[in-house]
């Protein structure tokens, strides 16, 4: 399994960015693909999940501001992060949470976006 993210980077409040996640070594239409984050000092917590059926959820925080979505095609996973606020700053990862039904618990390597006030 690999997944390789991207897209993370310096922005303003009330600017946008979108997160990439390209995935290999598994059938990616068949998975439930997650993004969390951890800001520093804090706990990592999932932003937002979309599985195989592209169902989704978000964190209340998030809500609203950012969609997930996926290109089975492209075996990749998005994120589409609009209204940006400073505690949006983190590193973002995408994680490989389950395929065909097992669990799976593989991580990417990590994008920072950084969102100046």
């Amino acid at each position: 399994v690999q997944l390789q993210a991207s897209g993370g980077g310096l922005v303003q409040a009330g600017g946008s960015l979108r997160l990439s996640c390209t995935a290999s070594g598994f059938i990616f239409s068949m998975s439930v693909m997650g993004w969390y984050r951890q800001a520093p000092g804090k706990q990592r917590e999932l932003v937002a999940r979309i599985r195989s059926g592209s169902n989704t959820n978000y964190a209340d925080s998030v809500k609203g501001r950012f969609t997930i979505s996926r290109d089975n095609a492209k075996n990749t996973v998005y994120l589409q992060m609009n209204t940006l606020k400073p505690e949006d700053t983190a590193v973002y990862y995408c994680k490989l949470e389950s395929v065909r039904g097992y669990t799976a618990n593989s991580w990417g390597q990590g994008t920072l976006v950084t969102v100046s006030s």
